[in-house]
């Protein structure tokens, strides 16, 4: 198997589920990792599970994201992999949403995101190497009803993706969106007896992104797009 030409990865939005896998498989491939959530006391079972390093931070203030970022240098050294996985809902029928808390959902979930790429490229560039993958959903191509505000964050976050690797892939820096394209599942949201591998597996999930780290730059994937084996949308 190719090794990950990467030393050190920062998971933002860190929590369980997608996460939680990434963080213990990176770790297991050799990565130094961060997690960063707001509450990080929720993210020490996983430290300790994992050995990862958890870091406080609000993925949508740019003073929170930019001091989340120098603590990890200073700490650990700059990220060589930035994953972002914050991402907010405000779900509704439209005309009864409060303006804020979309406002709130849209700045989680892309703004946030810019700030992290923003950041993480000031970083890469004058090194001419790392990777930055960016957590998209269905959304990310396909509004619901009731669901403007996420779709509205996740389609904000998959132009950003494509504006990004354009801008940054010439430079060394491997972009990449991924499209959790179904449910995840959890203990909170088990599988169905009846419906097998109906929800994606968070482990799997992981494993597609470690093999995007794995990729030459020679071909490069800039949006994989994962689905459960059975569709029920």
């Amino acid at each position: 198997m190719t090794a990950i030409p990467y030393a050190s990865a920062l998971i933002i939005g860190a929590g369980p589920g997608i996460s939680a896998s990434l963080a213990r498989q990176l770790g297991r491939a050799g990565l130094t990792v961060a997690l960063a959530a707001r509450n990080t006391e929720k993210l020490a079972p996983l430290a300790e599970e994992t050995g990862a390093v958890p870091f406080p931070a609000d993925a949508a203030d740019p003073a929170s994201v930019e001091a989340l970022f120098s603590a990890v240098e200073a700490r650990l050294g700059a990220p060589e992999v930035v994953v972002y996985n914050a991402s907010a809902r405000a779900p509704g029928p439209l005309a009864e949403l409060d303006p804020e808390a979309v406002r709130k959902a849209i700045e989680i979930t892309a703004f946030g995101a810019f700030l992290a790429v923003r950041q993480a490229a000031r970083r890469m560039v004058p090194r001419g190497h790392g990777a930055i993958l960016l957590t998209g959903a269905t959304a990310s191509v396909k509004g619901f009803a009731g669901s403007a505000a996420f779709a509205m964050g996740k389609f904000a976050l998959r132009g950003l993706a494509q504006s990004a690797a354009r801008e940054l892939g010439p430079k060394g820096i491997h972009v990449a969106h991924v499209v959790v394209d179904g449910g995840v599942r959890s203990e909170r949201r088990p599988e169905s007896p009846g419906k097998p591998d109906s929800l994606l597996d968070p482990d799997a999930i992981a494993a597609t992104y470690l093999d995007l780290l794995r990729q030459p730059r020679s071909a490069w994937s800039l949006e994989a797009e994962l689905r459960p084996w059975t569709e029920t949308f």
